[in-house]
């Protein structure tokens, strides 16, 4: 028993010493995951490339399918964003295995129906965010992203992969 807890303490203690502070200037990562909105659950995937030790621009894909049952309409929407992020770590001291952030998006929203008198146009979408990151090593953390804007609120719940 005693063997048992003292290895699982060691992973657990060595998990967190190899975690590192957000994304250091030069340094990508991966972001994939769902959400939820008004519409639907969205799934989606982005890139952050950090240009500064506090500072990160990055891309997203997102996609999302819904039927609205009042009247049997079929959307699917596909979404493809910018994004600019401030990390606050540095200035507010906060321990290198979290990630807190906020900034503003740009994109575009790609709406689609079956019914061609529907209400819902493609457009731009521009936003801000906010969000944080937990680490479990130098590779692999989770995050969590609230944001809002002209287009579309949400929510994000993910995976981040360090390359």
């Amino acid at each position: 028993m005693r063997k048992f807890l003292f290895t699982n303490i060691f992973i657990f203690a060595s998990l967190l010493l190899f975690a590192q502070s957000p994304l250091t200037k030069g340094s990508k990562q991966i972001n994939l995951g769902v959400g939820l909105s008004e519409f639907a659950i969205p799934v989606y995937v982005g890139l952050d490339y950090s240009i500064h030790d506090d500072i990160s621009v990055g891309g997203e894909l997102s996609y999302r399918s819904y039927k609205d049952n009042k009247v049997t309409n079929k959307y699917n929407v596909i979404g493809i964003l910018g994004n600019g992020n401030y990390h606050f770590n540095n200035l507010l001291g906060i321990p290198s295995e979290w990630d807190f952030y906020g900034g503003l998006n740009l994109g575009f929203f790609i709406w689609n129906s079956n019914n061609t008198s529907d209400d819902h146009t493609s457009g731009i979408g521009l936003g801000a965010q906010i969000g944080g990151r937990y680490y479990f090593n130098s590779k692999y953390g989770i995050n969590l992203e609230f944001s809002g804007g002209n287009t579309l609120s949400e929510g994000k719940f993910g995976l981040s992969i360090r390359l």
